[in-house]
């Protein structure tokens, strides 16, 4: 938006609506300020190169209510003038003869004078147009006779009786400076004189007026030529002229609009000096008369929400309800109710029609609420927890002064208020928990009552996101992911889940989902968190395989002393037990796996893989595994794997006990459920060691394969935030565009 006058009290506003791009909108206030209403639609604008938009609307000088503006119609740039602020338009009035005397064939609305508008910032130039206080009747300006405005075939026009009717004075294109080069006027622009101010041609570059309307002293600057330094000639008008006006040399002359006298309620009647009369301007110039005209519908406006007809009547625009100005008044109170129009502000007119379109005191009529909407001040559905939230209560009518309000947060508080205007400044309340809260509130009085309902969603910043997943798995079983969060309790989640190289990702409003892996090798899995405007993910990497073997580690007691049980630790130090096993044992690293899991004592979890070549030859047999499993067995009993934890602190690895399945690394901020998910190991171990007691001759180990006849073996599954979680296969999950048609699980409100 950008503000072309204040004056009288009065708001002018450029406004670019969101299907323009280089056209505004012109809108008037009212004498507040407050309600604007449309002037002129697609006024053309323009860019400067510093970055400044320039609207093509020009104030005429000396005479109020007077402005020009280039509007876009069809693609095609217009002129027009208004008299009265805006109320009226109409095109521009082509000269009868051009400078030859040949008549110009210009017919309205068809062809027209077309103006260009554009005025100088630069105070030492002068831009296209120009009017002065001291002579109101005149405007000096260069644009062109056609159907439009175009920057070909430019020249100088001159209007003595503002805007009614113009003359060309140069079909050269000169910029005003330009004209004082070496000719003057004293009869507005009907005859021109010579005058030579140097000896030599100046190519002109700007023009600097001495203080004051009644200057007589101007200032030239330019040069010789491209090359030459700048020249000042200063030029004095006061030999031209012997004396100062005199009363007899001005003559009346009134303002009209192709003949209408009353402009703006007032018939305005200027002095001008008398074009054949060659002297300076005196006390008598632009003095002014002035009487009242009779109202009539031209001197009114449409009022705000109010749209003109082409029948000319105001009526109610397709969104506005007039009875809305109604709704601050109190009943025993008044308020005024508008006929649909407004006085033009600075019009003088008196009697005639003005009762009749002036807007009527009437008394404020008892109305039930209606239109009740509760919003946050932000506009958002979304609060933080622990900090304050600003509910804002609006009605659309009602007897605000006489009413009961009801607010129920939906965390079990409400408060009540006796009149509406005791909440303008908002409703502050402060939620504890996160979660989606039933805000309701209720509006009554004697006549009637009106509620609503608005579903905030309290959340809190997450911080933190872990992909709980296990190690390693087996092919064609199932595997639980969970997405474990810091804090626990965040608010609305959306997950996004990636698997591998898949363009499209699995959504969800479950944290944890079950999957399964047709293929042998490398999975890499990610998820993304979205709370509010943030999200956050974490990757993780698990091994599928169709066999496996895992044998659980332990530490000497000292390697807990250096233990920060952090996942950084965790990495570095499996990567150091892996190369030692590597060294002890001469088995390649691609056949093992080392994860040091969380939590106190230190222990990890041993995987034996089946690595085999891309072209699937050199395939590990259960046979070799156990193989390899016997030898690292026996390298561990006879404490030949060690590693330096630092200068002077060695660490043996030992075999520890029998493990029902692969683990998982859990973050420090969850020990607690990783205490019990081993608890739960032990019992699960100890049921397992008394069956593989006589089934295997070598203790501690734990064979994972996909059995024909027997009854496949359980994976201990990451702790999980729910109860129970979905089994959904990979084949069965939900694309995107699914989860939006699903229809959504019922959880509690605000708990």
């Amino acid at each position: 938006m950008h503000v072309i006058s204040t004056d009288e009290n009065q708001v002018f506003a450029a406004v670019q609506e969101w299907n323009q791009n280089d056209t505004y909108n012109l809108y008037i206030s009212d004498t507040r300020g407050v309600y604007f209403t449309l002037a002129l639609e697609n006024v053309k604008s323009s860019r400067r190169l510093e970055g400044n938009v320039m609207i093509d609307l020009y104030e005429v000088a000396g005479i109020k209510g007077m402005f020009l503006a280039n509007k876009k119609i069809d693609n095609q740039v217009k002129t027009f003038i208004t008299y009265n602020k805006g109320r009226d338009w109409r095109l521009l009035q082509a000269p009868d003869t051009d400078l030859r005397g040949n008549p110009v064939r210009c017919l309205l609305p068809y062809c027209s004078l077309h103006l260009h508008l554009k005025v100088s910032e630069n105070p030492y130039t002068s831009g296209n147009i120009a009017s002065r206080d001291t002579a109101p009747s005149i405007i000096v300006a260069s644009g062109n006779i056609g159907t439009e405005l175009s920057d070909n075939d430019i020249s100088m026009f001159v209007s003595s009786d503002a805007g009614n009717t113009w003359r060309q004075v140069n079909n050269v294109k000169h910029s005003l400076e330009c004209q004082m080069k070496g000719r003057l006027s004293f009869d507005e622009g009907r005859s021109w004189s010579k005058y030579s101010f140097t000896s030599t041609p100046l190519f002109v570059d700007g023009v600097l007026g001495e203080p004051g309307e009644e200057t007589l002293i101007m200032t030239v600057f330019g040069h010789f030529s491209h090359r030459s330094e700048w020249q000042l000639v200063k030029v004095d008008y006061k030999s031209i002229f012997d004396r100062r006006c005199a009363e007899e040399d001005y003559r009346p002359w009134q303002l009209h609009s192709q003949g209408e006298a009353c402009i703006m309620g007032a018939k305005r009647i200027y002095r001008k000096r008398k074009s054949e009369k060659k002297c300076m301007q005196g006390k008598y110039a632009g003095a002014m008369a002035s009487e009242p005209c009779v109202c009539t519908e031209a001197d009114f406006d449409c009022d705000y929400g109010y749209e003109r007809h082409t029948n000319g009547q105001c009526l109610p625009a397709f969104w506005y309800n007039p009875s809305s100005l109604s709704k601050d008044c109190s009943f025993g109170q008044s308020y005024l109710n508008s006929t649909g129009y407004r006085k033009v502000v600075s019009n003088n007119c008196t009697d005639g029609v003005r009762e009749q379109y002036t807007a009527k005191p009437q008394q404020c009529p008892g109305k039930a609420p209606r239109g009740l909407r509760i919003i946050t001040s932000d506009g958002k559905l979304t609060a933080e927890q622990g900090h304050n939230v600003t509910l804002m209560v609006q009605l659309e009518e009602g007897d605000v002064q006489r009413m009961i309000i009801q607010v129920d947060f939906g965390d079990g508080i409400a408060v009540s208020y006796v009149n509406l205007s005791s909440t303008e400044d908002g409703i502050k309340h402060v939620y504890q928990n996160v979660g989606i809260f039933r805000v309701t509130v209720q509006v009554a009085n004697s006549l009637g009552l009106d509620s609503t309902v608005l579903y905030l969603h309290v959340t809190c910043p997450l911080e933190h996101v872990h992909l709980s997943l296990p190690f390693v798995t087996t092919k064609n079983k199932e595997v639980n992911a969970t997405a474990v969060l810091w804090p626990s309790q965040v608010g609305t989640l959306t997950y996004i889940w990636w698997f591998g190289n898949n363009t499209e990702p699995l959504v969800t409003l479950e944290g944890s989902i079950t999957f399964t892996f047709s293929v042998e090798g490398m999975n890499t899995i990610t998820v993304q968190v979205s709370a509010g405007n943030t999200i956050l993910q974490d990757t993780k990497t698990i091994a599928v395989y169709e066999r496996f073997q895992s044998l659980r580690l332990s530490f000497s007691p000292n390697l807990d002393e250096y233990n920060p049980d952090i996942p950084e630790w965790r990495r570095d130090v499996s990567r150091v037990i892996k190369r030692a096993l590597v060294e002890a044992t001469s088995i390649s690293s691609k056949h093992i796996l080392v994860a040091v899991l969380s939590g106190l004592p230190t222990s990890a979890e041993l995987f034996i893989l089946p690595y085999h070549g891309t072209t699937g030859e050199n395939k590990r047999t259960a046979e070799d595994l156990e193989q390899i499993s016997e030898i690292l067995i026996h390298k561990l009993n006879q404490n030949l794997v060690q590693f330096e934890l630092k200068p002077g602190v060695r660490v043996l690895v030992h075999v520890a006990h029998l493990s029902a399945a692969p683990l998982v690394d859990l973050t420090p901020s969850h020990s607690g459920s990783a205490m019990l998910m081993l608890l739960s190991v032990v019992f699960v171990g100890l049921a397992v060691f008394v069956i593989y007691k006589f089934k295997r001759k070598i203790p501690g180990i734990n064979v994972y394969a996909q059995m024909q006849n027997e009854k496949d073996q359980e994976m201990v599954s990451p702790v999980s935030q729910r109860e129970s979680m979905p089994n959904v296969p990979q084949s069965e999950l939900m694309s995107p565009e699914q989860l939006v048609d699903e229809k959504l699980d019922t959880r509690p409100i605000g708990k």
